[in-house]
């Protein structure tokens, strides 16, 4: 994306549409595309989908709220990224290669850890669900960090803006897929006279099973060659020197940059405001009284369409304005949407009215994520600590969502539900004002000419 300074490159020249829609269907790109399916499937399940399930149970809504800090993994997986990036895992990466035995490695563990979780029960024991969601939610971290770095060093520069789209766009499905989709199936196995209990359980396990797509995608895809060539000028070194100089090398050189800190604290917070109503939205449509397939029905139908199309527009602002406006465009669009919950909270049960609140809250989030990954990528310059610079960021971005959310049952439980998506609106104030700071010292400007 194009500063409009002096000194600013100049703009690719725009390629025709039919270019423009090819590049999509590059084998490269699509092997990103079923990877960021694969990412986006467990995220839920340790998440919103685990929070109907544990609502349903009877568990009340503080503990539900505190369930937020098992999302701890994906705030601190920068911290074994250049495990990753580093260390190879026996027999997986002699067969596949460093990236693709790391992937498939990845997921065979966290299909283990999801059929553990379906095997809990949350009424009974709430300390072996939180522990089987911690375990989801590790192995989910890990996938993340190998595909960030597969994206990165298989996609030439030229199909790098398609991979990112492709990958955000597969993202949120699999999202849908993990919560309208998990509903939906507990509600059929349900209906063929099963206990609630053992419907959720087989919902679990169809879940795990669904995780065998990225498996497929990563044996069908080819190792990166940027990754090969990093595999053989450190094939003299030690295990140890190579994670230390993963490591160092990366924290190093970003928190040598010019208003480091405030960058990092923007990181946390852009995404804030959606982190924290989306902790209790699930819990507040079964509260205000409707069905779990009225709420799958509308996530599954409204919000799919509202999120692709968001995609979509989120492009097209990031082509259109510069990165910092486009962060102003997203970042007020996606605060202001929480007002549509308020709304709905005054409502009640209403079917359009809901699906006007999922639509709002879908299609803002989904410009929100597009513009935000374009502005991690730009942040991730050196490629050789892109692999743990893009973790650290997004662990980051995972600290609203974990630890910054996890009393927002306890504010829902204290100020009603109208007030409380007012205060997630309000949440957002600060991410603005650190984009005006930045933008205002030429953070913007630094980070050079990028498109998403």
């Amino acid at each position: 994306m194009t500063d409009a300074l002096p000194n600013s490159a100049p703009p690719a020249a725009r390629a025709s549409w039919r270019e423009g829609l090819a590049v999509y269907l590059q084998p490269r790109v699509l092997i990103v595309l079923f990877l960021g399916f694969s990412s986006g499937l467990p995220l839920a399940l340790s998440g919103s989908t685990l929070l109907v399930w544990m609502r349903e149970s009877g568990v009340d809504l503080g503990t539900i709220g505190l369930f937020a800090l098992v999302g701890t993994p994906y705030t601190l997986k920068f911290l074994w990224a250049p495990l990753v990036d580093a260390l190879h895992v026996p027999l997986f990466t002699r067969r596949f290669g460093r990236r693709r035995g790391w992937l498939v490695f990845a997921q065979l563990l966290l299909i283990a850890a999801i059929l553990l979780l379906a095997l809990s029960d949350p009424a009974r024991s709430p300390l072996f669900v939180a522990l089987g969601a911690l375990l989801v939610a590790a192995m989910s971290a890990t996938q993340d960090i190998v595909v960030d770095a597969f994206r990165v060093e298989s996609l030439p520069e030229n199909e790098q803006a398609a991979g990112m789209a492709s990958y955000v766009a597969a993202y949120r499905i699999g999202m849908l897929i993990s919560t309208a989709g998990a509903l939906f199936l507990v509600s059929a196995y349900e209906s063929t006279g099963q206990t609630r209990a053992t419907a959720w359980m087989w919902g679990y396990v169809t879940m795990a099973l669904m995780v065998l797509i990225g498996t497929v995608t990563a044996l069908a895809a080819t190792e990166p060659e940027q990754s090969a060539r990093a595999e053989r000028a450190t094939r003299g070194d030690s295990s140890f020197v190579r994670v230390v100089h993963a490591a160092t090398g990366a924290f190093a050189e970003f928190l040598a940059r010019k208003d480091a800190l405030a960058a990092l604290a923007f990181v946390v917070l852009f995404k804030f405001t959606d982190a924290f109503s989306g902790t209790m939205t699930a819990p507040f449509v079964i509260d205000l009284g409707f069905s779990r397939n009225d709420y799958a029905a509308i996530v599954k139908g409204v919000g799919l369409a509202a999120t692709l199309i968001g995609g979509f527009a989120g492009g097209y602002l990031a082509r259109r304005y510069t990165l910092a406006q486009s962060l102003w465009i997203g970042g007020m669009l996606q605060a202001v949407a929480n007002l549509a919950f308020s709304w709905l909270a005054i409502v009640g049960v209403n079917q359009w009215a809901l699906a006007f609140a999922i639509t709002a809250e879908n299609f803002t989030s989904a410009i929100g994520t597009v513009i935000f990954v374009a502005y991690l990528s730009a942040l991730c310059k050196n490629p050789l600590h892109t692999a743990t610079q893009y973790a650290l960021l997004t662990a980051l971005a995972a600290v609203g969502r974990t630890y910054l959310s996890s009393g927002a049952g306890y504010l829902a439980k204290a100020t009603g539900w109208p007030a409380f998506f007012v205060i997630c609106v309000l949440v957002a104030i600060p991410s603005l004002i650190l984009l005006a700071w930045l933008q205002r010292r030429g953070h913007f400007a630094d980070l050079g000419a990028i498109r998403a």
